[in-house]
């Protein structure tokens, strides 16, 4: 060139562009996104390391960043060679060669740049459909004592409609099993990169009513009840046969009572691993449905958040156990099939969740609604919104949005599960709520 000054102009343009785009690059934010491996409906599936490797690659390139790898599905069973607790090698009639599960997810996700989370379902221990796990053989006082509208109060192992044998979180034989397979892990696996506990929680608002509770219960609040579980609560029906309970004197303590229970044992968890392993990540699921989510005893609220304010159910106390502080990683389940506040005014409909044990209208119930009320409940803390697939079965496209509001809205992704994706070959419905999420305009254009 023949003029120095302009080669030297252009020449600056040139690297100040490209240090522009490299600093563009340096700094964008890449949400986490999650995908969940089901340990019983893709025990066959991934029985194989080939087939592990195949899947793992496949998330990867879409854009996932992590693998939550089911260990402790609900019948008590480990996807592991443990010695506190027995090993599922068998099911659906399918044997699982012997190799290591876990350690070759760990392998292979890292050479792909993935994290792995091992999956722990926590407050369980049979599976009631097929009267399978701990609870069946060896440890049936562990199963909870439900306190039902119809039969008093008897062990959830005879309520064949919930499909979980869950157990009594206070039990103290129970909370020791736990915690060693969780020093367990931590140890057998220095590589992994977190947990995921998902069913931290009592059943339902029907437990746990047994002698155990009671005692430890009356200890809390240093005083006899003079009449069980009256005083907590009474189940009334109706002419048409519908039942509800009528709230007793101690009602909204013993919601707060319960919810310490899973407060002090998730900081005792934490604790647990971190004394092994501090640098690995102590996560959990829950549903996100906040309102009724007290029927399970379960507070992931900031511990900055006043909930008596709000909900007559929450004692000014009940603050003081959310643990929405105890973690490094939060997935909650915004399981809703309307997307947007907007789809959720026109539709109106009652949504009934896993846990409730009755169903509720409001803005909540979407997943723009849900993610919003969440922050502040969390105070800053941030949560991955999560996706239930199989709701979008007869609606793929809606799948797309989901996702993308979740990515939109939330601090990250989870989606569960591979098994529904695979089946129903959703893949394409996945990548495109990735593409749609980096669109800021998605759902305003929506609407033109």
């Amino acid at each position: 060139m023949k003029n120095p000054i302009i080669y030297i102009l252009l020449l600056t343009i040139v690297l100040f562009s490209a240090c522009n785009q490299n600093t563009k690059k340096s700094t964008e934010i890449v949400k986490p996104k999650l995908m969940w491996f089901d340990a019983e409906a893709n025990f066959e599936r991934f029985s194989y390391p080939d087939s592990i490797d195949f899947y793992l690659e496949k998330i990867k390139n879409i854009g996932f960043t992590d693998a939550v790898v089911d260990i402790r599905p609900i019948t008590g069973e480990v996807l592991y060679n443990s010695k506190f607790a027995p090993q599922m090698r068998t099911w659906d009639g399918f044997n699982r060669p012997d190799f290591d599960y876990l350690g070759h997810f760990i392998t292979k996700a890292h050479e792909l740049g993935l994290k792995v989370h091992a999956l722990l379902n926590t407050f369980v221990g049979g599976h009631n459909y097929f009267d399978r796990g701990q609870t069946y053989t060896t440890n049936p006082e562990w199963a909870s004592m439900v306190y039902t509208p119809d039969k008093g109060i008897v062990s959830i192992m005879t309520l064949k409609k919930k499909y979980s044998a869950m157990i009594n979180p206070i039990n103290p034989d129970f909370q020791a099993h736990m915690l060693n397979v969780l020093k367990e892990v931590t140890a057998k696996y220095p590589e992994l990169d977190g947990f995921m506990l998902d069913r931290v929680r009592y059943d339902g608002i029907m437990a746990d009513f047994s002698d155990l509770s009671k005692t430890k219960f009356e200890e809390y609040i240093g005083e006899k009840l003079e009449s069980f579980p009256a005083d907590i609560y009474e189940w009334k029906t109706d002419a048409n046969g519908k039942s509800d309970y009528k709230r007793g004197k101690y009602f909204n303590k013993w919601i707060e009572w319960r919810a310490k229970n899973i407060y002090d044992f998730m900081a005792l968890a934490r604790q647990t691993v971190k004394q092994i392993n501090p640098n690995i990540s102590f996560g959990t699921y829950t549903g996100a449905w906040y309102p009724s989510y007290f029927e399970v005893g379960v507070n992931w609220a900031s511990n900055q958040y006043d909930v008596s304010k709000d909900y007559d159910w929450a004692t000014p106390e009940y603050k003081n156990f959310g643990y929405a502080e105890l973690l490094d990683l939060y997935a909650t389940g915004n399981y809703y099939t309307n997307v947007t506040m907007e789809e959720y005014l026109k539709n109106n409909n009652v949504v009934i969740n896993e846990t409730d044990s009755k169903g509720a209208r409001g803005t909540w119930y979407c997943v723009e609604g849900s993610c919003e009320k969440i922050k502040g409940i969390l105070k800053g803390h941030q949560f991955l919104g999560g996706v239930l697939v199989d709701q979008f079965y007869e609606n793929r496209p809606q799948l797309s949005r989901t996702i993308a509001m979740n990515l939109q809205a939330s601090d990250g992704l989870m989606v569960f599960d591979i098994v529904h994706i695979i089946r129903k070959n959703l893949w394409k419905e996945v990548e495109e709520g990735f593409q749609m999420a980096k669109d800021e305009k998605t759902f305003t254009k929506e609407k033109k």
